[in-house]
């Protein structure tokens, strides 16, 4: 039960703040100027850039351990397909968001503002499809340990 607690919320709240970037924070940043912008996103880019591969990595930590407990459950395939989407995020975020984070995060001059605000825009892009994926990940794994 208080692994299930906190795998709840370890996800959730993960998820919930990836969401939130998409959703909330990302179309609030595109109505500032340029300057304002940048600022804002190298901030962003620099704490969540920080955080978030931990919080990834220990959200998959808790789906494998769930996953291997529950093995011979009736609904063990969704734990194991949420753990598997969490890991292709991982390996997909690494390849194609982290360098353009990076990017973003290190920026120090508004000389590059075009490319920067290009960057984000790419980033913002394909870091909806990992919005999705986590969420579906996450409704497996819930559906899987509360069996309904």
């Amino acid at each position: 039960m208080v692994l299930n607690i906190a795998a709840m919320v370890c996800i959730g709240l993960m998820t919930r703040v990836e969401f939130a970037v998409s959703a909330f924070i990302n179309p609030v940043l595109w109505k500032l100027d340029g300057s304002a912008q940048m600022q804002a996103i190298r901030l962003f880019a620099g704490r969540l850039g920080f955080v978030m591969p931990f919080w990834y990595g220990l959200s998959l930590a808790f789906l494998l351990v769930e996953t291997f407990i529950l093995r011979n459950r009736p609904r063990a395939l969704f734990l194991a397909i949420a753990s598997c989407i969490w890991a292709v995020v991982i390996v997909l975020t690494l390849i194609f968001l982290v360098p353009i984070n990076k990017r973003l995060a290190l920026l120090e001059s508004l000389a590059a503002l075009d490319t920067a605000l290009s960057d984000h825009r790419r980033w913002d892009a394909r870091h909806r499809v990992r919005v999705a994926a986590p969420g579906a990940g996450m409704v497996l794994f819930l559906v899987s340990i509360t069996g309904h």
